[in-house]
This record gives structure tokens, C-alpha cells and sequence, in this order.
């Protein structure tokens, strides 16, 4: 891991450092596109990942932004429930458009458009979390309660259990 120098996530690090978040935004050599990749590359448990995903609101076209513990599959059908509104897949232009993020680096902050946010209470259940900062291979730490104060959003049941 080396200090950040992409733009984006430079921008992250000015949107911590404004949040009073004494936290550094660090690059990899190579992208971190999935919960796994990033967990491998930071030395840390797919728990611990902060992973966003990306759904459109069907009604208005506003991104909806779940942030998830990375072992956690997202229920479309408790976020749309618990939204009260129904969801849509979310292409990759989409999500560059309303978040100024690429798939696999969509940060829990500084969007291009202002989202709606949920966050997976299993999160609640690590002292550390790593979130992508703007690109697919910038991460940062914050622990749940910053993510709370970050985003403003509210922790919800969001994880999909099976039905075997």
C-alpha cells in the first residue's frame, strides 16, 4: 500500500480530512474489484469490507447506495421494503453518472449526485472497516461509527439469506 495520488482519491482524502476523519487513503499496485480482492490485498477479514452497491430507484432514477459488510450478499427485496420503493439494476454508466465513481471503487461519500444510503448492520460488528475511495484499488479505514457519521444513513438488515 502506498499513499494515494489518484485524483479521486485525493478528493476522498480532502472529504475525510474536512469530516475531522484523521484517516489516510492508501493505492494499490493492482485494482481491488471484489470484497475478496481487497480483504487479500489489505490483510483482513471479507467482513470487514465496506463494499457499495449500486441500485436505481425505479420511481425517480436516484441512486440507491447499500453499504455492505463484503461476505454479504444484498437483499434487493428488504432494501426495496425497507425504502418503500422499487429497485432497478444499476449499468455502469449509471453508476458513473450518479456517483462520479467506477464499478468496484464507489465510495461511501462525495457523490456526484446525493444518493440513498443504507448500511449493513453486520458491519456494527468490526472495530475496523476498509471502503473504496474513489477508484478500484483506494481503500480507507473508519470504524462503524465514522461510517455512521460520514454518510448519515441508517444501519439496516439488508443481508440475503438463504432460503434452503
Amino acid at each position: 500500500m502506498k499513499p494515494a495520488q489518484h485524483p479521486n482519491a485525493l478528493r476522498i482524502q480532502q472529504l475525510l480530512d474536512q469530516a475531522g476523519l484523521a484517516r489516510q487513503v492508501v493505492e494499490f499496485d493492482q485494482p481491488t474489484r471484489s470484497s475478496a480482492e481487497a480483504a487479500a490485498a489489505i490483510g483482513c477479514q471479507v467482513g470487514e469490507i465496506a463494499k457499495s452497491v449500486v441500485f436505481r430507484s425505479k420511481p425517480d432514477g436516484q441512486a440507491v447506495i447499500v453499504v455492505a459488510s463484503g461476505d454479504n450478499r444484498v437483499c434487493e427485496d428488504k432494501v426495496a421494503s425497507r425504502l418503500g420503493c422499487k429497485l432497478g439494476r444499476a449499468n455502469a454508466d449509471f453508476v458513473r453518472e450518479k456517483t462520479g465513481y467506477v464499478i468496484g471503487g464507489v465510495a461511501p461519500l462525495g457523490h456526484a449526485e446525493p444518493p440513498r444510503l443504507l448500511l449493513d448492520a453486520d458491519l456494527q460488528a468490526y472495530a475496523t472497516l476498509w471502503a473504496a475511495a474513489g477508484t478500484p484499488n483506494s481503500v480507507f479505514p473508519l470504524s462503524p461509527d465514522e461510517l455512521v457519521r460520514i454518510t448519515g444513513a441508517e444501519w439496516a438488515d439488508i443481508k440475503q439469506t438463504s432460503t434452503a
